[in-house]
């Protein structure tokens, strides 16, 4: 074979020799492709997590919250155990309301439940009647317990504590709950379910 026949295999044995690297190293990285992401699965646009916009599992003292086009600021917050149930009541800056409180309970049980609370002048009512007449209302008593806190922010309780509650459940998503802290003079307020859609979270800066 002559020099330049020699020199023109070589030639062609390196070209065939680099293609073939690069279908190797085509074949390589489209294995090291990463998958295409999931679709995300489908929700329940009736869902109760979905009732709210934002999340009032994690409402905390600083947070604002927006219902019924009024803005509150969080204050603080109780967080509250009975056995293994947990639940959260927040107290919220009431300057709108002239000397009254202001609470929004958050719970599951099983389903998220919200809760808008404002403080009721009980006088000489006391809770242990199966049903209670407030300003025209009738409750029926649902539930009797004692639950132990901690207090985070500004709540006007101790830092951690005892609390003895009785609720009653009444029409329409109106509730009429006692609270007595410590053993001492018995609280109320009453309370009605936030409606879907009516209520807006603001997460604080913290």
């Amino acid at each position: 074979m002559s020099v330049n026949g020699t020199v023109l295999a070589l030639v062609l044995a390196l070209i065939v020799l680099v293609v073939a690297l690069v279908v190797v190293l085509v074949v390589v990285l489209s294995r090291r492709r990463p998958a295409p992401p999931a679709p995300a699965a489908p929700r329940d646009p009736f869902a109760p997590e979905q009732s709210v916009a934002g999340d009032p599992r994690t409402l905390k003292a600083g947070d604002m919250v927006e219902y019924l086009g009024t803005r509150y600021f969080v204050r603080g917050s109780l967080r509250l155990r009975e056995g293994g149930f947990t639940w959260s009541e927040h107290l919220l800056d009431a300057d709108t309301i002239e000397g009254q409180k202001v609470w929004l309970s958050v719970e599951e049980d099983p389903d998220l439940e919200v809760v808008f609370w404002t403080e009721y002048d009980i006088g000489d009512l006391r809770p242990g009647d199966r049903t209670v007449t407030v300003e025209g209302v009738e409750y029926r008593r649902d539930e009797h317990g004692t639950a132990d806190y901690t207090s985070e922010g500004t709540t006007g309780v101790g830092v951690q504590g005892r609390v003895e509650y009785v609720d009653y459940e009444g029409p329409r998503g109106r509730y009429l709950s006692f609270e007595q802290y410590g053993g001492g003079q018995w609280e109320a307020g009453l309370g009605e379910r936030v409606p879907d859609g009516t209520m807006t979270i603001y997460p604080g800066s913290g």
